[in-house]
């Protein structure tokens, strides 16, 4: 906990709050060095968290609330040990197995950092393998404390890219509010964006309105269609559950084969994590929604096909 230019160390929670809010009565910020222990993997990662006052979080790009791992590459499994058993090593069922570890921590740590309690004071938020709150459709996951908000990712997507204006500074308004914004473009007006499918590079005015009257129950089980894993990846999944069990085997038994070293940020294995890592669409229990793919990756494509599927893209 920072305070004062000074580190203090509590286990309190309560004591941790009081801290931050006592920094808030001297500036517009706050922050917090802590443990976590993450769900998935039950793996215990530092982390480090800012918040700001709603006049200072104007001018942040991260956003209001911003967390970040201390070690990115260990968060990513980039070094893992695995068994490989009799079989032969194959790159994309160790890239397949990297993604199976870390999609849950990636989940929960949005879900901590947006959804700490049934609140629902935060309306959405993203996470990136970067630092800055860009486009969520450029995002790696993204949350939105009502399912039927889901369309609220295109709108912001298309002000930061369009009309070049911090995606915090949007996020809560309504859906009226940024259905209006996207009408003030021209008719016609289209906005780059790389990393989607080869039949679409662009997002168009037009399809953002068009998704934003869009019955969001339509959205989201286009959404879910869209997210079936393509046909490398499913070829690469028998591999990478055989090696995650007998290496999960290993771990509680002791005995087995030997494990190797594997180093999962090559570039063969970035590379099919990029093209193919699939998608994720997590329906809560609160009501709010998680869309998630591989920290390499991007959500764009996701929508791209989903918005292909409703006809909502020329």
């Amino acid at each position: 906990m920072s305070h004062d230019a000074t580190l203090i160390d509590t286990t309190s929670m309560d004591e941790a709050v009081a801290m931050i809010r006592a920094e808030f009565s001297e500036g517009p910020s706050g922050g917090a060095l802590f443990d976590v222990m993450l769900g998935g993997t039950k793996r215990l990662f530092g982390c480090s968290s800012d918040c700001y006052t709603e006049e200072a979080a104007r001018d942040i790009s991260a956003g209001p609330i911003d967390m970040a791992t201390s070690d990115q590459r260990r968060f990513l499994c980039s070094y893992l040990e695995l068994a490989w058993g009799r079989g032969p090593r194959s790159i994309e069922a160790e890239a397949a197995v990297a993604w199976h570890l870390l999609r849950d921590d990636l989940e929960d740590l949005l879900l901590r950092l947006c959804a700490p309690d049934a609140s629902g004071r935060i309306r959405t938020g993203a996470c990136a393998n970067a630092g800055d709150w860009i486009a969520p459709v450029r995002m790696c996951a993204t949350y939105n404390a009502d399912a039927r908000d889901i369309a609220r990712d295109l709108a912001l997507s298309w002000l930061q890219r369009h009309d070049k204006e911090m995606v915090s500074r949007n996020a809560g308004l309504s859906l009226e509010a940024l259905r209006a914004r996207v009408e003030t473009a021209p008719a016609g007006a289209r906005v780059p964006l790389k990393g989607g499918s080869e039949r679409a590079h662009s997002l168009s005015r037009e399809t953002v309105l068009k998704a934003l009257a869009t019955p969001p129950s339509a959205l989201l089980e286009a959404l879910e269609a869209a997210a079936a894993p393509d046909e490398a990846w499913r070829a690469a999944e028998p591999r990478a559950r055989e090696i995650l069990a007998l290496t999960s085997e290993i771990a509680e038994t002791g005995e087995g084969p030997p494990t190797w070293q594997v180093h999962t940020d090559t570039r063969a294995h970035v590379r099919f994590l990029r093209k193919h890592a699939p998608f994720h669409v997590r329906r809560l229990a609160s009501g709010g929604v998680i869309l998630a793919t591989h920290p390499f990756r991007s959500l764009w494509p996701l929508w791209v096909d989903a918005l292909f599927s409703l006809g909502l893209m020329p």
